[in-house]
């Protein structure tokens, strides 16, 4: 993975002591709330309902095992002993101190980490796919282009103040795994019919209050144009993007404004000035990059296991973890290993101090020290030796890291809604941890197949919900109470698609057997293992929107609130949930 050099360090070093300083300006009254706001932002800080949160970045995912115990001790000494890995590919600690952030920057900085562009209108953490460099479809590793990515992007003076915050993922292999479908721009790594590599690029691709699928601005930009083609996006937007509402400030507003082919040809025409300028990439350059994403020292071994295929069928949780957890690798006598965060009655994407070092020991032990956080908010061992899948799997389940559950319905992609979030509408943790109570059986899971759930708490869509197979969305209604609006056929990778929504709104206790009835229509006129995906596209929406809406679905009141992860709100919930962070 990408190691420091002087230079990097420095940057961060000096924005640790310049961050100290203005906490310090802010502790003692000298700056207002108001003049502060926008010095945590760049540093990843927010204000949230109980306490403030800081977002870590996580570059394309990449994370060094002891990267992972520092997050462990910051667990531990500044929060509350967990963490929460989040759809950016970052991480989350919800319950900080102010006075105590600069002393986590300077622990951060001292494993090369930082809070920087986690916030606020610039480019933010550029994502990737989680299987990188080891997946078996890859066409190109796209890690050395992510960072090279980063590494432009990190305090870019031109896009530091863009009209709204920026996403960028890239993917280097033939199936999409890092959404780029919904992002401001994606990149997806082709090769030409004369075998050269190149970038298609997409563009004003988004959730949020808009949901759209992005559109395709160039079918081929060679590798070394990859940075000025980018630069010539972000400068058409950032001179056209609004300012003046920040719900219409977003590139996919401008995009679909001014049209595709309008908006290409702005960008065509601002790429003809800088083509072949500084901003060019050489072999040399990419070179350079990519020594550090080098493989790692791979044995040499067979494909086969005769022990493990035995282990299989004497153990059927092992076989059950095999099927759903277990990656194939590009090299013979290797796996990618997914470590589920998605053990029921825990919140999607939260992991403890204690499992944190776990991983990290993990990680030294069986993925040479590397792992990385998915998108769709678990972890992944990238090298693991087939030969130790099974003391891997048996070290995994001692620490709850093992549920045979990847895209099954009970893993879910959640935000951490109104529980935690000021501008949630309803909350998300409680009612994800009571969908996964009603239907946490391991056969029925497995026989449904993959249902891929995205729950998120407000018209934010953090949780990617427009794209989930089922999306479920918290929105405002002026009883107050906790409303959720259904979507179902959204989908992400190679055939993206946003959901069409049922219909009216659900509210808590409702929401369990909505999604009864919407599995019962798939049962019923689902082919032969045709998965719920297919079984929606073939039949249209209709059918489940009948049967869900059929008759009157009344609220469970036995359900215990206690039993969900429901706090009661603050008296001045209502007016931090209508600020801004």
């Amino acid at each position: 993975m990408y190691k420091y050099d002087v230079y990097d360090q420095q940057i961060v070093n000096e924005r640790v002591a310049q961050y100290r300083d203005q906490v310090q300006r802010r502790l003692s009254g000298e700056l207002t709330e108001d003049e502060f706001r926008p010095l945590r932002l760049q540093n990843g800080l927010y204000m949230q309902i109980h306490a403030y949160m800081l977002r870590i970045a996580v570059p394309y995912g990449l994370l060094s095992s002891k990267q992972m115990r520092m997050f462990a001790h910051i667990a531990r000494k500044y929060d509350r002993g967990y963490g929460h890995f989040t759809t950016r590919q970052n991480i989350q600690f919800n319950w900080i101190k102010l006075e105590e952030t600069p002393d986590i920057l300077a622990d951060l900085a001292s494993v090369e980490m930082h809070g920087i562009q986690t916030s606020g209108n610039c480019i933010r953490n550029i994502t990737s796919d989680e299987f990188a460099g080891v997946a078996p479809d890859e066409i190109v590793d796209p890690r050395p282009y992510a960072e090279i990515l980063r590494q432009w992007s990190t305090f870019h003076p031109e896009f530091a103040y863009l009209p709204r915050k920026f996403k960028i993922a890239i993917s280097g292999a033939a199936e999409d795994r890092a959404a780029i479908a919904v992002h401001d721009i994606g990149l997806s790594a082709i090769r030409n019919a004369q075998g050269e590599i190149g970038f298609r690029v997409l563009v004003g691709g988004g959730t949020a209050r808009t949901p759209i699928i992005g559109s395709e601005i160039c079918d081929f930009v060679p590798w070394q144009h990859m940075l000025t083609y980018i630069e010539s996006i972000m400068r058409v937007y950032n001179q056209y993007g609004r300012r003046d509402n920040m719900y219409k400030s977003r590139i996919k507003i401008l995009v679909k404004a001014l049209g595709i082919e309008e908006f290409r040809r702005q960008v065509e025409a601002d790429w003809a000035d800088i083509k072949g300028g500084p901003g060019t990439l050489t072999v040399e350059e990419v070179k350079r990059v990519a020594e550090y994403f080098a493989p790692p020292g791979y044995e040499v071994s067979a494909e086969k296991d005769p022990a493990l295929d035995l282990f299989k069928e004497q153990n059927k949780a092992f076989a059950d973890w095999m099927q759903r957890n277990v990656r194939p690798h590009k090299m013979p006598g290797y796996a990618a290993v997914l470590l589920s965060l998605k053990k029921t009655g825990v919140a999607p994407g939260d992991v403890t101090a204690d499992q944190m070092d776990r991983i990290a020991d993990m990680a030294d032990r069986y993925s040479f020290g590397e792992l990385r956080a998915t998108h769709k908010q678990n972890l992944v061992l990238a090298d693991v030796k087939q030969s130790d899948l099974v003391s891997l799997w048996k070290e995994a389940s001692a620490h709850g890291l093992a549920t045979p559950n990847i895209g099954l319905l009970t893993d879910m992609i959640c935000c951490p809604g109104a529980d935690f979030c000021t501008l949630a509408f309803a909350r998300s943790i409680p009612l994800a941890k009571m969908i996964s109570d009603r239907f946490d059986r391991a056969d029925f899971l497995h026989d449904i197949g993959e249902i891929e759930l995205n729950m998120s708490g407000c018209v934010n869509a953090c949780g990617h919900n427009h794209v989930g197979h089922i999306g479920i969305i918290g929105v405002d209604k002026k009883d107050g109470g906790e409303w959720y609006q259904v979507s179902i056929g959204g989908a992400q990778g190679n055939q993206a698609a946003i959901g069409k929504i049922l219909g009216p709104s659900f509210n808590f206790q409702q929401m369990p057997e909505v999604i009864d009835r919407i599995l019962q229509v798939y049962l019923r006129e689902r082919l032969e293992e045709e998965p719920f995906i297919d079984t929606v596209r073939r039949i249209g929406v209709e059918p489940f929107k009948e049967w869900v809406y059929a008759t009157p679905i009344e609220a469970d009141d036995s359900v215990d609130k206690t039993n969900y992860g429901f706090m009661e709100k603050p008296d001045h919930y209502t007016v931090q949930r209508k600020s801004r962070l």
